[in-house]
């Protein structure tokens, strides 16, 4: 398989989220027909996990997403780069895991699988069903654009949404009513000064106050607000939960919307490594064993109308993945 190639035609197949079928069929039938076990793993009308293995248990699966985010931008290419949506979010670097698969196998190394996911760009949806297919390996290789770096550490990600009940009532009588909107910044205030954990391997927590919403009109004293905040932890999200209950003006309650803890992998001797901040399918993947993550291009064009990667980045990370699956297999050979 040329990396080049595919990556074109994996970026012509539309696949937003929730709607992969394109993608997932194109891949499977390619797979398919070169010889690999497939399995599709339903997750509702047209959408399915693509599983790929050979005769034997994998040691080492590379997994990686084929949805991406809208808006669809165009195809286009030169002699350095390819752009377009997916190019390195991840299409680029599903392709460069089937070539490297290929090659392995190709060269007499058939311990290696194949995990092609759905809805990470939403809930991660594809990765957490993917729980239940069997056989699973003793290493997971995750797919991001990581600058062709190994990550061997990703931060957390905790939402929470705040939600300010008050008392409605004319603003030319404050006193008559309680103001939401306060109750909800005193609460911010509060929060944006807690003092959140920091880590040797993954660096600092950190808060976005992503939106704040709330009133009706500049004569009434609001009655609802809320806002929804996005923490990157390293560490357990107890004692954050907790500091932020603390935090909590009277009226004010707390929902969390999303809790995905952080992930952390041994150093391998000779890599270029690195730890990424953005969240991704591997801590929906823990059961397929020690997660490490590996790709070509990077997440600072991703979601962008500039997202591109590099041919020479491609070609790279097939050799990568190829070095990468054999360091593994040969790890797991002198454990047993």
């Amino acid at each position: 398989m040329d990396p080049i190639a595919l990556t074109r035609e994996l970026m012509t197949r539309y696949s937003p989220t929730g709607q992969e079928a394109e993608a997932s069929g194109f891949a499977a039938d390619l797979l398919t027909a070169r010889g690999y076990r497939v399995e599709r793993q339903p997750l509702g009308p047209n959408r399915f996990n693509v599983y790929a293995t050979t005769a034997r248990t994998p040691v080492v699966v590379f997994a990686t997403h084929l949805d991406v985010v809208p808006p669809d931008l165009a195809v286009s290419e030169d002699d350095e780069w390819i752009r377009g949506r997916g190019a390195c979010d991840a299409k680029g670097v599903a392709a460069a895991m089937m070539a490297a698969v290929d090659r392995l196998r190709a060269g007499g190394e058939d311990r290696v699988g194949l995990l092609l996911t759905v809805g990470e760009e939403a809930d991660s949806d594809g990765a957490k069903a993917a729980a239940s297919l069997e056989p699973k390996g003793r290493f997971l290789v995750n797919g991001e654009p990581t600058e062709n770096r190994l990550s061997i550490g990703q931060k957390g990600v905790f939402g929470i949404r705040l939600n300010a009940r008050g008392r409605a009532a004319h603003s030319a009588y404050p006193e008559e009513g309680v103001s939401a909107i306060e109750l909800l910044l005193r609460t911010l205030a509060r929060i944006r000064h807690l003092s959140l954990p920091s880590d040797p391997l993954l660096g600092d927590s950190s808060l976005n106050i992503g939106r704040i919403s709330g009133g009706v009109a500049p004569n009434v004293i609001p009655a609802e607000a809320g806002a929804d905040l996005l923490f990157r932890t390293v560490t357990g999200p107890e004692l954050l939960a907790a500091a932020v209950e603390r935090a909590l003006s009277p009226g004010v309650t707390m929902e969390v919307t999303m809790n995905s803890p952080s992930v952390r992998a041994p150093a391998l001797p000779g890599w270029e490594s690195t730890v990424v901040r953005y969240g991704s399918d591997l801590p929906h993947l823990t059961a397929w064993g020690t997660g490490y993550q590996l790709g070509p291009g990077t997440i600072k064009l991703a979601h962008t109308d500039e997202e591109r990667i590099r041919k020479s980045d491609l070609s790279r990370a097939v050799d990568l993945y190829i070095r990468l699956a054999r360091e593994l297999i040969g790890l797991e050979a002198a454990a047993a």
